[in-house]
């Protein structure tokens, strides 16, 4: 009796959460919280739906190719800097497909830009979104989740009302910390979950609102200016080039998938030889998919983020209606709202702001 109600209690606790997880991510993450992974790994094989072959791109991913060659075009004319182009991963590409158009402006020259591609050639209908953010112009600040890596901080998890002034992307952060899951640790508010750990791919915040991603103990490490660290497994890329573990690793590196599927909802972070960010993200990718497009995206170091349909997301917010309050946007098709982050979080997230505003 007592142990049917604890139970009870338990479950409910989990599905009553705030947040906008979804009731299949809820009871995933109690379950394996709990020492069931076995009994979520077989419910997960039952129920798997693999993502459907082929088909068209979608409409709107499509218009967005098509806006953003028009957009390299008036780039030309106009003075405006756009990222070069990514080299298409399937052939013949697409018009538009790999080229970058401008997703903020600052000042009149776009300090967030985003390109739309296809990942393969077999999951054509499920866009992947590459963004290139301009470091000098941005401010980064890592934000808590209130279950990963849980417990009380100065800092909130979520973006709340009255500071969004000045806010232009959030994204996702990577594995659980508190399970051992990400092989390296979280550093927030002065104080440190996990363990961090030297070799780790590592993204470092600054008290300047800068963001530098390395392998800690070599390209990073703790100094008085450092405010946040999120480690997560080994670098995807280094010294410019998709690293070895990329294809030799297999889930004992880069995590259990849903279904232990291959192509699965993955992210990734890099940063280019100037110290612009890169983010990679889409509901269809393998590992080896995601390296290649941030490295193709320019990335020099990059790192996986999270992976599984529940967790990747790369939100643009739009203040031209209220600079204060300004409506987010999904990047492609996660299957996450796009107010999510304006919502408490259950996982940690990045937020970042235009510097003139942060």
């Amino acid at each position: 009796m007592a142990f049917s109600l604890w139970l009870g209690y338990s479950v409910y606790g989990a599905l009553s959460a705030p947040g906008t997880d979804s009731t299949a991510a809820r009871l995933a993450e109690w379950g394996r919280d709990h020492g069931l992974n076995w009994a979520v790994n077989w419910l997960e094989v039952q129920t798997y739906t693999p993502p459907k072959a082929g088909g068209a791109v979608p409409p709107d991913a499509l218009a967005r190719m098509q806006a953003a060659q028009r957009q390299q075009d008036l780039a030309r004319k106009a003075a405006i800097t756009l990222h070069a182009p990514v080299k298409p991963l399937v052939s013949p590409a697409l018009p538009g497909e790999g080229d970058f158009s401008p997703l903020i402006e600052e000042h009149g020259q776009p300090v967030v830009q985003s390109a739309t591609m296809r990942p393969d050639t077999q999951y054509t209908s499920f866009p992947v979104g590459v963004v290139w953010m301009k470091q000098s112009a941005l401010s980064f600040a890592l934000h808590p989740g209130f279950q990963e890596p849980g417990g009380n901080w100065g800092v909130p998890d979520t973006v709340p009302s009255g500071q969004r002034l000045g806010l232009v992307a959030t994204y996702n952060g990577g594995f659980k910390v508190s399970n051992g899951d990400s092989h390296g640790g979280f550093y927030l508010d002065g104080r440190t979950v996990g363990t961090l750990r030297d070799g780790a791919a590592t993204e470092v915040f600054y008290k300047n609102g800068s963001l530098r991603i390395g392998v800690w103990g070599q390209d990073v490490r703790m100094t008085p200016d450092v405010v946040g660290v999120r480690q997560c497994l080994v670098p995807l890329v280094a010294h410019g080039q998709v690293t070895q573990q990329v294809y030799d690793g297999g889930t004992a590196t880069w995590g259990f998938t849903d279904q232990g599927a291959p192509f699965v909802a993955r992210s990734g972070v890099g940063v280019d030889k100037n110290g612009n960010i890169i983010y990679v993200g889409g509901r269809v990718l393998s590992v080896q998919t995601l390296a290649v497009l941030l490295q193709r995206a320019g990335a020099v170091t990059a790192m996986m983020l999270d992976i599984n349909l529940s967790w990747p997301s790369f939100i643009s917010y739009d203040g031209s209606h209220d600079t204060a309050d300004p409506t987010p946007h999904n990047l492609v098709n996660f299957v996450r709202p796009a107010d999510r982050y304006y919502q408490e979080s259950s996982r940690d997230f990045v937020a970042v702001y235009t510097r003139s505003h942060s």
